[in-house]
């Protein structure tokens, strides 16, 4: 399969998950959302342990960014990855402010990073895989996609009639999109890559089943599942180190030495 028809396959996949949105109905956001199994105030910070939890994010983000920003390679070779510990950050900054006092007008500022962490890794690894100037490329329209999918949600909120769809997809589409890069540009150098992503991905999963566990976890432990979340997720996070690590920016872009052997050939 040549490089073109690559891209166009991971094109209709994005299309397809896309407007595949559009035949289920609009997603509101559940009333109970924001009610978390653990409420306590300590230190007169309210909801304590979902708030403080978020400090691993900002040691995260800003051990990655610093990495990034002190490292040697070019712009372009690190852009994608200092917006990604940039949006980790934030993520901190966001899920903090948040959970202070839950309601949807902070859950935008909760969202937003989020959705730069999702969308700017989706850019890291086709930088990687496939050629650094298409992630690049990529860069700038997918993050903004993944900001205006959470305003999008607000905006239906404000309404009277919430739709997640769009940033469900956001979610879920670069976890899907990083899989089919990982089989369509497949070569045994990637193991080291390919085991970082699945340990992402777990610690993600891991994640997410605890947020789910929140009350019965709470309830158990006295604490909280959602606590629990925000330092697996940490964890996940932190291995976006570890990729850029392995990102070796002097190394030619597959695309491009596939190319240029196909020429010779």
């Amino acid at each position: 399969m040549s490089s073109a028809q690559k891209i166009l396959l991971l094109s209709i996949a994005a299309v397809l998950t896309f407007f595949g949105l559009f035949l289920v109905p609009p997603i509101p956001q559940p009333p109970a959302f924001h009610h978390f199994a653990d409420t306590r105030t300590v230190w007169g910070i309210p909801n304590f342990s979902n708030v403080a939890t978020n400090i691993p994010f900002l040691l995260v983000g800003y051990a990655g960014l610093s990495r990034v920003l002190l490292s040697p390679s070019g712009v372009s070779a690190k852009l994608a990855y200092a917006v990604l510990f940039a949006g980790v950050l934030l993520t901190g900054l966001g899920s903090a402010y948040y959970h202070w006092a839950p309601d949807n007008d902070r859950l935008v500022w909760d969202r937003l990073p989020m959705t730069i962490v999702f969308m700017s890794l989706l850019s890291a690894i086709v930088s990687q895989l496939v050629s650094r100037r298409l992630g690049n490329v990529l860069l700038v329209p997918v993050v903004l996609i993944g900001i205006g999918s959470v305003l999008w949600w607000h905006y239906t909120e404000t309404q009277g009639h919430g739709d997640l769809r769009l940033y469900l997809w956001v979610q879920f589409f670069p976890m899907l999109a990083i899989v089919l890069l990982l089989i369509l540009y497949y070569q045994p150098t990637l193991k080291p890559v390919l085991r970082v992503l699945l340990k992402i991905v777990i610690w993600y999963a891991i994640a997410k089943a605890l947020e789910q566990l929140d009350y019965p976890i709470f309830r158990a432990l006295r604490i909280s599942g959602h606590a629990l979340k925000h330092l697996a997720a940490m964890v996940s996070t932190a291995y976006f180190i570890v990729l850029f690590r392995l990102h070796n920016p002097t190394q030619p872009d597959l695309v491009s030495e596939k190319a240029h052997t196909s020429s010779i050939n």
